[in-house]
């Protein structure tokens, strides 16, 4: 078996095990260390044909000397922006420098990659995001993006530094916050062939657009070749939509029943924004949390890999329930407003 980062299977393992009152403390390995070399992230845009009438964001972190590491496994981040920051609350090209430096994870890729939004706005001057139907829709479309669209993006921009990326789903692995999370998990589910590991932190596998079938699918549908990682906290949103904790340990229970290779990990965080920030470092917080240091990446040969791996593709047209989601308005600056699904009086 292929990599799934160590970055995606340690990541909310460290977190999970604070208390509610103890502040978290980022590790050792989600800051700058002097001596190891960094690798580059670049900004570029898109415009899609796929969600028409979309444009969007997104960002490339390649490792130092990429066209010294052979064929780059990739990871891809929904909610793009959060993950790329190097002094943010993910830190992820920090993480990676540091991991890929002790050796730990292979050298890889990322791909972060913003929601789409439409040249009109919502009356506050703002772009209307078109988030929700791309992440909590149950459909191939968003799975179609990534490989008719931004993996072939990504794979030219490294060419240009002399890079090579994987083109196997043993060498990919996608994640995501919230919605992003269950998207992720959508994309993995359609189309195991293109990605076979899966990093879901506070998912929302609830009703928005019909996610709260997926425990029942899981449970039901031929196994996949795919594997898990869910990260959820005990007081996470509870509202119209379903229940985020509960919904979380359902896809657990469901996934242990299906004999998938997955990980849960359940915290304490009193609110969406601590469960799901964890800071993705390893070593120390992986030792406090009971994670094994490298349990991801178990069968992994950190020789360079020539070779494709793919699954088998299961194609599965699910039919979403209840319409679509309604308006939000947020009440919070403070918090991303996809946080905040606070419906309109």
């Amino acid at each position: 078996m292929a990599i799934f980062s160590s970055l995606a299977l340690t990541a909310a393992c460290a977190l999970m095990f604070q208390t509610k009152a103890e502040p978290y403390t980022l590790g050792k390995d989600s800051q700058v260390q002097t001596g190891v070399p960094q690798g580059t992230v670049t900004r570029h845009e898109h415009t899609s044909h796929v969600f028409a009438g979309t444009k969007r964001n997104w960002w490339l972190y390649l490792p130092a000397s990429p066209e010294q590491a052979g064929p780059l496994c990739v990871m891809v981040f929904q909610d793009g922006e959060w993950y790329q920051q190097r002094n943010g609350d993910f830190r992820v090209p920090v993480v990676l420098d540091n991991l890929i430096h002790q050796k730990k994870i292979p050298p890889m890729a990322a791909v972060f990659i913003n929601p789409g939004v439409f040249g009109d706005t919502e009356g506050n001057g703002k772009p209307r995001s078109n988030r929700s139907f791309e992440y909590d829709t149950l459909s191939p479309q968003y799975a179609e993006f990534l490989e008719k669209e931004m993996l072939p993006a990504a794979m030219e921009k490294a060419r240009e530094a002399k890079a090579v990326l994987r083109t196997d789903a043993a060498g990919r692995g996608i994640g995501g916050i919230s919605s992003g999370g269950i998207c992720a998990f959508t994309v993995a589910w359609q189309r195991p062939e293109l990605f076979s590991k899966v990093l879901s932190h506070v998912g929302s596998f609830t009703n928005i657009r019909g996610g709260d079938v997926y425990p029942g699918l899981v449970r039901k549908a031929a196994k996949k070749p795919i594997r898990v990682f869910l990260q959820a906290g005990e007081n996470d949103l509870d509202n119209q939509h379903g229940h985020w904790p509960l919904a979380n340990q359902q896809m657990a229970a469901a996934l242990k029943y299906a004999k998938y290779d997955y990980r849960f990990e359940m915290g304490q965080a009193r609110r969406r924004f601590d469960a799901g920030i964890p800071d993705l470092a390893m070593a120390g917080n992986a030792k406090r949390s009971g994670c094994k240091v490298g349990e991801s990446t178990r069968g992994y040969s950190f020789s360079k890999v020539t070779t494709t791996e793919t699954g088998k593709s299961i194609p599965e047209c699910l039919k979403l329930q209840n319409g679509c989601l309604g308006p939000c308005c947020p009440k919070c600056e403070k918090f991303p407003t996809f946080l905040m699904r606070k419906p309109c009086s």
